[in-house]
């Protein structure tokens, strides 16, 4: 029996010797109050699990039983625990509570079970520690082994009730804690009742088996974007993700449709106060607000189609050219499409030189003029077609008179000649809040005031967006752009910037900061909500 207690302990200590080099290892990378712990609890049963496997080969000794007891009895369990306080406690004064009660009973227990004398009487038989230890050591290690199962237990309890409302991370800490604290009742179990030596040494062994499987299994956040998606079969049940424009003859060679999907078809431009409307408004020509479909008067103007680039054209005529041995002009393909006729308009209506009151009173014949009050109507959009409050109801002549009003107004489309690419002085920055369990309705609270005040004070700055991650319900994301380094440096400067700062750390868990570069931009308003 003493042989298969030596091979337990030897193998188990050689186990804890590994475990203890990986978690250096993961020390260096990631210094963590946990890590620390359970580096210690492995050095403190590597120690014992020796003395265990020397004392039942050669025979035990006063030195062979205090460094069992020291390390297996009493520093092993101790900083078990402590390490599961450190993985759980939420608190910085929690944390430091922790290190606190087990620095100070391992600097009292080792100067105890050091200083005190040990009956003698030892044999190849593991000894029970209440037979050779006085008073002071016995009570000690009794008073840690409680303590340490009753950490333990709470432990268990708080990270299964976290994981039943919580994230990933409450999931990885209920499973470190679900292995380790059974295994290391069991091991305190082992040592105040009387037991044989073979349990003792497999459960202490289990110890350091229990923190390899807790440090070296995948934590979150999980990294599942490096796994290739699996391919959707048939066609798609919800919203397609919106793919990224490439030119007509990148369209035909790489055939970006996707199996089940529709071609896509093109969406019919809306003209001056007509026009398809949107969906929920009703069929085509449909009144406001699901009415009567309403009759329209007089020619609608013919919207010319967007002019094509040709580089399709370009490429196809190139590579014919290259099987055909024939010469294209190639530099007159790429010049601009010739201007387009304008489709003609309708008479412009006679100016009226007062307020739009309802009333129509003729011009002044004597001093024609453009009208003092009259203000120029903006263009129609395709969401309002027309100008008046959605009741359903239509006075006679109201169509028309705003179909001549806009026809008026409306400027002749031109060709944008503007560029996209944004000066090479912005700067932008993406930083992604990793929030506290239950913070997200406090933080939105704070970024919205805040954004607020960067509307009312902060010209300079482009671009301040904060948003949510439907898949990840605890980040949030703040898109920044300013017009140059030293826009940044003064919004940084800013009162609600600083209270911004300085609110949000309760409420954040980790922060990641990525700057960023503008490559091309289109930036609009965004709609907003009303207030009352």
């Amino acid at each position: 029996m003493e042989l298969v207690v030596a091979v337990i302990a030897f193998a188990g200590a050689i186990l804890a010797a590994i475990t203890t080099g990986v978690l250096v290892g993961r020390i260096r990378e990631e210094s963590s109050g946990w890590l620390v712990a359970w580096a210690i609890t492995t050095v403190a049963v590597c120690l014992g699990l020796g003395a265990i496997a020397i004392g039942t080969l050669l025979g035990f000794g006063p030195l062979t039983f205090r460094v069992f007891q020291i390390g297996g009895a009493l520093l092993a369990p101790l900083w078990l625990a402590g390490g599961l306080i450190q993985l759980l406690a939420e608190s910085r004064s929690a944390r430091l509570a922790g290190w606190l009660l087990a620095g100070g009973l391992s600097f009292v227990g080792v100067v105890i079970m050091t200083l005190d004398p040990v009956q003698s009487g030892f044999n190849k038989t593991l000894p029970i520690a209440a037979d050779k230890w006085d008073i002071p050591p016995e009570w000690l290690l009794r008073g840690v082994h409680v303590l340490a199962l009753a950490i333990l237990f709470v432990a268990l309890i708080v990270a299964l009730i976290r994981m039943r409302s919580g994230d990933d991370y409450d999931a990885d800490n209920m499973n470190a804690t679900v292995v380790l604290a059974p295994i290391g009742m069991a091991a305190i179990g082992s040592q105040l009742f009387l037991v044989q030596g073979i349990f003792v040494a497999a459960l202490l062994a289990a110890i350091p088996g229990g923190v390899w499987y807790a440090v070296n299994r995948p934590l979150a956040p999980y990294d599942d974007e490096e796994e290739p998606a699996p391919q959707q079969q048939g066609p798609p049940s919800g919203p397609m993700p919106v793919q990224p424009q490439q030119p007509v003859w990148q369209e035909q060679s790489l055939g970006r449709r996707v199996a089940g999907m529709p071609p896509p078809q093109p969406q019919p431009m809306a003209s001056p106060m007509s026009g398809p409307m949107s969906a929920p408004m009703g069929g085509p020509m449909g009144g406001p607000m699901g009415g009567p479909p309403m009759p329209t008067t007089g020619p609608q103007p013919a919207v010319p189609p967007a002019p094509r680039s040709g580089l399709g054209d370009l490429v196809a005529e190139y590579r014919a050219g290259e099987q055909q041995g024939g010469g294209f002009d190639y530099a007159s393909r790429m010049q601009p499409p010739p201007p387009q006729q304008q489709p003609p308009q309708p008479p412009l209506p006679p100016d009226f030189g007062a307020p739009a009151t309802g009333t129509f009173m003729a011009a002044d014949a004597f001093n024609p003029q453009a009208p003092e009050y009259a203000m120029p109507v903006p263009p129609p959009t395709a969401s309002t077609e027309f100008q008046m409050p959605n009741t359903g109801v239509l006075y006679p002549g109201q169509v028309q008179a705003a179909q001549s009003m806009a026809a008026a107004q409306v400027p002749a489309p031109t060709t944008a000649t503007g560029s996209v690419r944004p000066s090479p002085n912005i700067y932008g920055m993406l930083t992604v809040f990793t929030l506290m369990d239950g913070a997200g309705e406090a933080f939105d609270r704070l970024a919205e005031d805040t954004v607020e005040q960067v509307l009312r004070n902060e010209p300079d700055t482009l671009l301040f967006v904060c948003h949510g991650v439907k898949s990840a319900p605890l980040q949030r994301l703040v898109y920044e752009l300013y017009r140059d380094q030293t826009a940044f440096h003064d919004h940084q400067r800013q009162a609600h910037m600083e209270r911004f700062a300085t609110e949000r750390q309760p409420l954040v868990l980790a922060t990641n900061v990525i700057e960023l570069t503008v490559n091309a931009a289109k930036v609009v308003p965004l709609p907003t909500t009303f207030r009352i």
